[in-house]
């Protein structure tokens, strides 16, 4: 709630209800992490706000907590666009089809007023942009998608052996949900194009990736991807965030690795087939596309980038489970389609009063009031470990 709602109004509690299906993968991770041998149980609340506790980002209503995306109005419904890049506000006069202004926002209100939401994300994503309607993404039944599911390599006695070759949120929370239940996981980076999360709060990353181990390679080097091909086949598992096309590039074939026996887990913005299989995607514009947003004219962000958390907690779910059941499959986890589902798994927006309280507010319950608190800082995943064997 502290991050979601006007930056100068009350927090909204209406969207809480989405914590139910984090829970429930929470739960199911430390079933399956069980059968490895370490009991993991996680805190899916603060993961939702694990970020904003080192960043000491709050709720900033049409605008994102990080504040670049931005919701706007198209001439049928809303969208978001998601500029953290400096090349994303360059490409802006040719998302509008005019000359823009340094300091012409407005001016790209005006024409984006004009356009059909789709217009407005099929231009912008053939432009490299983060952009996505408002709940444009349907729910899917379960939060991944399953294809070339067979016997996997992983021998039974040891630890599982993971490449985690993602960046930023998603990937690497999930390699280190990975990491707590046991899993030996490298972390793999390109030494010319290192995670850009090494640009972020240290702490953050540190509580991302401290359990790993690490190794630079000079992607995309053929000596380099020679030696990632070597990694790939001595792994029990893969996990990778890159758009589809990276990895084509590279001459490696997901179907095949996981046809061989390494499981393979991708985490993707709007899923790996189909059209939208190399557009962009960053937690805030997807979350939104899969409809968690708080209704409104304009409609405001759901927490901080939620649908990082979400399906970094989803995969490293999936992913605990394949190696559980000693299964090599290839896992598609889109963290738009993720959040599509936790929103149909929510139930019904909540109302509940929230009031003031001193300097802070609180959610009038039916047992009284429950004060609305700041991310706190983790000194770890929030996890809570033990040995099962």
């Amino acid at each position: 709630m502290h991050l979601t709602g006007r930056a100068s109004g009350p927090p909204s509690v209406s969207p809480a209800g989405i914590l139910r299906p984090l829970c429930g993968l929470a739960g199911a991770l430390a079933s399956a992490a069980g059968r490895l041998g370490s009991e993991v149980k996680v805190d899916a609340l603060e993961l939702a706000g694990q970020r904003a506790a080192f960043t000491g980002f709050g709720r900033n209503g049409s605008r994102s907590a990080g504040g670049f995306a931005q919701m706007v109005r198209a001439r049928d419904g809303w969208v978001t666009l998601n500029l953290p890049r400096p090349s994303d506000t360059e490409a802006l006069p040719a998302l509008v089809g005019a000359a823009v202004a340094a300091d012409g926002w407005g001016e790209v209100e005006s024409r984006i007023a004009s356009m059909a939401v789709t217009e407005v994300v099929e231009q912008g994503s053939q432009l490299g942009l983060a952009v996505a309607g408002v709940g444009a993404t349907p729910a899917p039944q379960q939060p991944w998608s399953v294809r070339s599911d067979g016997p996997g390599r992983r021998r039974r006695g040891r630890a599982p052996v993971v490449l985690d070759l993602t960046s930023l949120w998603a990937g690497p929370l999930a390699g280190g949900l990975l990491a707590e239940a046991g899993c030996r996981v490298l972390k793999v980076e390109s030494s010319s194009r290192p995670d850009g999360a090494r640009r972020g709060p240290a702490g953050f990353f540190d509580l991302l990736n401290g359990r790993k181990e690490h190794l630079g390679l000079d992607l995309p080097e053929p000596g380099a991807v020679d030696e990632l091909r070597q990694l790939i086949a001595h792994s029990d598992l893969v996990l990778e965030s890159s758009r589809p096309r990276v990895m084509h590039q590279w001459g490696i074939c997901p179907d095949d690795v996981a046809a061989a026996g390494t499981a393979w887990v991708s985490i993707t913005g709007h899923g790996r087939r189909g059209p939208h299989g190399n557009r962009i995607a960053f937690g805030d514009d997807a979350a939104v596309s899969g409809g968690l947003v708080v209704s409104g004219d304009p409609p405001m962000f759901v927490g901080d980038a939620v649908a990082d958390p979400i399906a970094g907690l989803a995969a490293a779910c999936v992913a605990t489970h394949l190696l559980a059941e000693c299964r090599a499959a290839l896992i598609d986890v889109a963290l738009a389609s993720a959040s599509a589902w936790v929103r149909a798994h929510a139930g019904a927006p909540i109302h509940r009063p929230v009031v003031r309280t001193g300097s802070g507010w609180a959610v009038e319950l039916s047992d009284g009031p429950v004060p609305v608190r700041l991310p706190a800082l983790p000194d770890r995943l929030t996890v809570q470990r033990r040995s099962t064997s």
